[in-house]
This record gives C-alpha cells, sequence and structure tokens, in this order.
C-alpha cells in the first residue's frame, strides 16, 4: 500500500499543561509498526506542566478547530483527541460542555452519543455533563431511542452482527414500581418497546435494575449498556477499564476517538503517566478504518 492509501489520523496534544502531549508521544512509539498516516492537528507551544494558562487553553481550542476542519474536508479519516480542560476552555469562552458536543456542532452531527467502551463494559450516555438534578427532565422515549440506536450500529461496525443491549434504570431498584420514582415506566419501558418494533435484528432488554445491570454486561450477558446518566455508566466502567478504555463520540461522518481519562495535571511531565487509554484510542481508528474498508 502506498502513502498516499494509509489511513490518515488526525490527532491533538490538549492542553499542553497536562499529559496530553507525553501520552501522544509515547502512544505513537508504540504503534509505530502500524500502517498509517499519523497527523497532528497543531504545534508545540512553550509551557509548564502542570500549570494550565488561558495560553494553553487558546492552543487546545485552535487544535479542535483544526482537527474538526479537516475532519469535514476529508483530509484526514478519524482523529485522537487529548484531554482538555473544560474549565479553563470555557473560561475563554468555550461554549460547549465537552469535546462531544463540540465535534456533533462542528461536524453538523443532529444525532450524536458519547460511548466508553473498554475491555470489559461499552456504555452510550443519554446525558453527559450536566448536573444530577437535570437527568429527569432531559431523559425521554426520543433521547434514549437514540442513543440506543447509535450504540447498535457501533456495535454492528465491530463485527457484532445481532448486539444485546441493556438499557439501565435511572432509580434504585428500577424505582420499586413508582415508589421513588417513576420514569422507568414512563420513558424507558416505552423507548424499549419502539426498540425491539424498530431494531429487530437487535436483542433490547430493559429498564434493568442499574446495581446490577453491568455486573451482567461485565460478565458477557449485553455487548453494551444504555446508561441514564454520566456517572452511573463511567463508574463502573473506569474501575473495571480505566487503563485501556476509549470514549468515542457516536454519530459523527468521520470517527472521533479519546482516551477515557483527563489532563492529570498533577502527574504531567513526571514520565508516570499511563499511554495504554490512548493507544487504545489509535487502535480503534485503526479498527473502523479498516472495517470501513472492508464494507466499500
Amino acid at each position: 500500500m502506498s502513502a498516499l492509501q494509509l489511513p490518515r489520523i488526525g490527532y491533538t496534544l490538549g492542553d499542553q499543561a497536562g499529559i496530553g502531549p507525553e501520552i501522544m508521544q509515547r502512544a505513537l512509539h508504540e504503534l509505530k509498526s502500524q500502517t498509517a498516516r499519523f497527523v497532528c492537528m497543531g504545534e508545540r507551544i512553550a509551557c509548564t506542566t502542570g500549570r494550565p494558562t488561558e495560553q494553553s487553553a487558546q492552543a487546545a481550542w485552535q487544535q479542535l478547530e483544526r482537527a474538526a476542519e479537516a475532519l469535514r474536508c476529508g483530509e484526514i479519516d478519524a482523529v485522537v483527541t487529548a484531554p482538555i480542560c473544560k474549565e479553563s476552555l470555557q473560561r475563554i469562552g468555550f461554549p460547549y460542555p465537552g469535546q462531544t458536543e463540540f465535534f456533533a456542532d462542528r461536524l453538523g452531527a443532529v444525532r450524536h452519543a458519547m460511548c466508553l467502551t473498554g475491555q470489559h463494559l461499552t456504555v452510550a450516555l443519554c446525558t453527559t455533563h450536566v448536573a444530577l438534578r437535570d437527568v429527569p427532565k432531559l431523559l425521554t422515549v426520543g433521547r434514549i431511542v437514540e442513543v440506543a440506536e447509535l450504540l447498535a450500529e457501533h456495535l454492528m461496525c465491530l463485527g457484532i452482527t445481532r448486539p444485546r443491549l441493556a438499557l439501565a434504570g435511572l432509580n434504585p431498584h428500577n424505582g420499586e414500581g413508582g415508589a421513588f420514582g417513576d420514569e422507568e415506566a414512563r420513558v424507558i419501558s416505552p423507548a424499549v418497546e419502539v426498540l425491539q418494533s424498530r431494531l429487530p435484528h437487535v436483542c433490547v432488554c430493559g429498564p434493568c435494575v442499574p446495581d446490577v445491570v453491568y455486573r451482567a454486561a461485565a460478565g458477557g450477558e449485553y455487548d453494551g449498556v444504555v446508561a441514564p446518566y454520566h456517572d452511573q455508566a463511567l463508574i463502573a466502567l473506569k474501575l473495571l477499564d480505566f487503563d485501556n478504555a476509549v470514549n468515542i463520540t457516536l454519530g459523527l461522518p468521520r470517527l472521533r476517538v479519546s482516551p477515557d481519562h483527563g489532563t492529570a495535571f498533577a502527574i504531567a511531565g513526571k514520565g508516570i503517566a499511563n499511554s495504554r487509554s490512548t493507544e487504545q484510542a489509535f487502535l480503534m481508528a485503526l479498527r473502523y478504518l479498516a472495517s470501513a474498508t472492508a464494507e466499500t
């Protein structure tokens, strides 16, 4: 395969006061035998590790804009993004709660969702970076159906022809028949019915009791879990898969993936940051692109 035919994977350095530059460098070194062209979406800047500044936030934002444009025009086939500091970015006017929403907006993805996948668990989130008090009003039948459909599509791209999905309940014990919460009966059960009718090739179960469904999925009973909110799913996933999980933005016309952790300013520059999740992000991009090529 000629250099021009190789998949082109872009990458950002995130907030460069954090561990982004070092984990990218280490991951790319480990992946040197992979058949791809890796393209940095910006330059290194002078900054003090562990001390985020307005300049490091500006550089991170600029690289995100560059990556989005490169995806949009087909200059790259996928992008792996390093961790950003949301607080620093929002201080300089970044209007998005995270990279998921940024890429969805820049690439015009009407349907999108955050998905994290590791060795033991794959989860997709109906709500992401919002206050817990806001979750019930954001949890609609339409949103649950949308996320489940995107998750099923993702699993099929990975070769699972009949995905098994679990829709997790919101309340303890699924609300105990309405004793403390009715979202299971009012929102989640109707979503299950819609999905079972709309996706006959997918096994959809739910509402599943949230304090046991992740254990069942980790044990192989389900291929993916649709979670009502961020921490319910990510506490389980990061407990089991912290060093190897990958964050994927579902629904984009081209793939965006990232490691599952943050900037880790406290250990930046000390040479102890683990690059395994970043390596897995690059491997996920390669796997997706190989699957797309095989289909064509």
